[in-house]
């Protein structure tokens, strides 16, 4: 191995920059010039659209056991964080920049209670000119995040530090598109 920082010629060290090399019109939300820009949706017909996103957040087994149990002092954490998820769901055009104000006609969440963790599936359905992954995916984020600040007085250690707590494996199951007929 050499100790010479210096690639080789034709060689590139950071795989990230290939990302540079893509043609601007294959990045929706940049204009030929570079500048951001939002996609431009009007042209497009309506269509049903469905996505579904997942994530988990790692506890200690006596939180869930709690969660379970309806001992958490703020209250009833599902309750809580599915009212979050719904909020986020509606409003995530104001906090993602370049996503579209959608209709949302339909948000759907289920929670299931493992040992260790709760995981989340959100359900985001829409009429409209595009899709709602990222409503789904925001729906999943702060539903998780409200189970955390429900249950964050019992995952602190003795530091005030959360060990043992992670919101984890955030991902879109499934997006589907159907024509009006």
């Amino acid at each position: 191995m050499s100790d010479d920082p210096t690639p080789a010629e034709g060689s590139n060290p950071d795989p990230r920059a290939d990302a540079s090399e893509t043609d601007s019109k294959d990045l929706t939300h940049t204009t030929d010039e570079g500048d951001v820009q939002m996609v431009d949706v009007g042209d497009k017909p309506d269509s049903e659209r469905r996505a579904v996103a997942a994530g988990e957040i790692r506890l200690q087994p006596s939180t869930v056991d709690a969660i379970r149990d309806d001992e958490i002092g703020k209250g009833d954490v599902l309750a809580t964080a599915r009212v979050g998820a719904v909020q986020a769901v509606k409003h995530t055009w104001e906090t993602i920049p370049m996503c579209h104000q959608i209709p949302i006609t339909n948000v759907e969440t289920d929670f299931e209670l493992g040992d260790d963790r709760v995981e989340l599936e959100v359900a985001v359905e829409t009429t409209g000119k595009t899709g709602c992954e990222m409503e789904a995916l925001e729906g999943v984020t702060t539903g998780l995040n409200v189970v955390w600040d429900m249950v964050k007085a019992v995952e602190k250690d003795a530091d005030g530090q959360y060990p043992e707590t992670g919101i984890e494996n955030v991902r879109v199951l499934q997006k589907d598109k159907r024509t009006l007929e």
